[in-house]
């Protein structure tokens, strides 16, 4: 250990990245004393980490924490995660972000402070690559004056800021990449509550429980669109057509408009959303190229509605992976003429149950029929705790069914997922 440099001592100390544990280890001698204060690039403060932070003062823990940072010269990678701990004053905050800003890349902060501290401009006009805050206010923003023009992953969490201020903050952002917006509180001036986001680097967003009237984002080069939680009337997408990847799981949105954007599509992924058959399918029908479709715990607007699976072989020629679960009626069983298409491509299918029964086997059957080339059969189901006889013998006749069922393709590897 004593021939190892210090550069190398200063990365052993970053890989440790909790507060605690580095300064313990810096301990063990001059040499890595000299690592931490000239060589280490990554340095955590996590309340979670240590329980004692619970059990300190305030003015206590500010202390630790000012006489740890200021003990550095060059961090790259400072994250402070104090959201369970009493608010700080904000003059040392103000002076760890002084002190280390014109070095940092990574700044993950969440920290509550009295007064409220504008982050924008302690950390604006640097080298920032990555910024996550979370339960702080964002206010004021002015795009000329507070840019970030090296920054490519912003996240907000539990943020409060108006739409016209988000909407500034990523006009501030010209090389950002990927957004994250969760449980952020947005501010509207306007009663018909709109959000417009525009950005021509912007290549993956995720939105979590954020509710709305509407949203129109314009991206040109979104590869990745992740919903989740989200009560929107109305989500529009104007892009020139690079999405490859959509994920909409627990959304309520009465419009849903990804425009031109669908012909690149690789992967879609809809789960707990109702969806009408004929007019989803219409969004995504020029996805030639999707190779991933997962419809879970889908919930169709008309009743007589079903997932055309013979409209998924002639649209999505390359799909190699589909997914399905949904309340089967008579309708799903309708494969077309004997013999008239095949999902040629498919090696694994995920099939899940609502309700299980005579209606589920004969739909497995029917899909098996159609993938010729299937390598894996994932069947996924919710059993009961308590059991009633009924259900044994239900469960009993199916594991039956699919054992009789797969010694006709002993080639696929069968697997059960209950829960």
């Amino acid at each position: 250990m004593e021939y190892l440099p210090v550069e190398v001592i200063g990365n052993i100390l970053s890989r440790l990245g909790a507060a605690r544990d580095v300064v313990i280890a810096s301990s063990t001698c001059q040499k890595w004393r000299e690592a931490w204060r000239n060589h280490l690039h990554t340095l955590m403060f996590n309340s979670n980490d240590w329980p004692v932070y619970h059990e300190l003062t305030r003015s206590r823990l500010e202390i630790i924490v000012t006489q740890t940072i200021f003990q550095t010269n060059g961090l790259h990678c400072l994250s402070i995660i104090m959201d369970d701990v009493d608010e700080f004053s904000a003059a040392p905050v103000i002076a760890w972000l002084m002190y280390t800003r014109e070095t940092l890349r990574q700044l993950h902060y969440n920290v509550r402070t009295t007064p409220n501290i504008n982050i924008l401009e302690k950390c604006g006009r640097q080298r920032l690559e990555v910024l996550a805050l979370a339960h702080n206010t964002i206010t004021g923003v002015e795009p000329s004056y507070q840019k970030f023009p090296c920054l490519r992953s912003l996240s907000l969490s539990y943020v409060s800021i108006s739409a016209l201020d988000l909407s500034l903050f990523l006009t501030a952002c010209p090389k950002v990449e990927v957004l994250s917006l969760v449980s952020i509180d947005i501010v509207m001036s306007d009663p018909q509550a709109t959000m417009e986001l525009t950005s021509n680097s912007l290549k993956d967003i995720y939105v979590e429980a954020i509710s709305l009237d509407k949203i129109i984002l314009e991206a040109d080069s979104l590869e990745k669109l992740h919903l989740k939680d989200c009560t929107l009337e109305v989500f529009e997408l104007v892009s020139k057509g690079s999405l490859s990847h959509l994920k909409i799981d627990d959304v309520s949105v009465i419009h849903l408009d990804i425009g031109e954007s669908a012909e690149d599509l690789e992967i879609v992924d809809v789960s707990n959303f109702t969806i009408m058959w004929t007019k989803f399918h219409h969004m995504i029908a020029k996805s030639s190229k999707l190779k991933r479709l997962r419809l879970w715990g889908v919930v169709f607007d008309d009743e007589d509605e079903a997932v055309d699976i013979e409209t998924i072989s002639a649209c999505f020629p390359q799909l190699s992976h589909l997914s399905l679960c949904y309340e089967l009626r008579e309708t799903a069983l309708h494969y077309g003429s004997q013999d008239s298409f095949q999902l040629e491509n498919v090696v694994v299918l995920e099939l899940g149950w609502m309700v299980i029964g005579d209606l589920f086997s004969h739909w497995v059957a029917g899909l098996l029929e159609r993938c010729p080339n299937l390598r894996k059969l994932v069947i996924y189901g919710v059993v009961s705790e308590t059991k009633t006889h009924e259900e044994c013998h239900t469960l009993a006749n199916f594991t039956s069914f699919i054992v009789r069922l797969m010694r006709k393709y002993l080639h696929v590897d069968v697997q059960f997922e209950y829960e």
